[in-house]
């Protein structure tokens, strides 16, 4: 849930907050997949569909759309809760970003497979 400190003057919460959210949830399922290190590589799509505001209980939802040889392709929706009185869930924003598997050098490595 984002906090006032995240805020802009208008009361939105600044995007590069949101940034920062999806690519920690876009992160989780590359690290299962490549059993270790990852890099955030690209940030192929980012969409903001809606503002998001003060209050609202943001959920995010990541699915792999994409395997390489050394990189993994997630796409992110974040929903929106809203209004707890007349609760309504709203799509806020996606993003597409691509993760490398790095070794302890940083360099790229192989996935594992299996």
């Amino acid at each position: 849930m984002p906090m006032p400190a995240d805020a802009n003057g208008n009361g939105d919460i600044f995007g590069g907050w949101i940034m920062a959210q999806v690519d920690l949830a876009g992160a989780v399922l590359p690290m299962r997949i490549t059993k270790g290190r990852i890099a955030t590589v690209a940030v192929n799509e980012f969409v903001f569909k809606q503002p998001v505001s003060i209050g609202d209980l943001l959920s995010f939802y990541a699915t792999v759309t994409r395997i390489g040889n050394t990189s993994v392709t997630v796409h992110v929706e974040v929903y929106a809760e809203r209004n707890p009185q007349d609760l309504y869930v709203v799509k806020v924003t996606e993003a597409k970003l691509t993760y490398v598997a790095i070794d302890m050098q940083g360099q790229p490595r192989k996935i594992p497979k299996g």
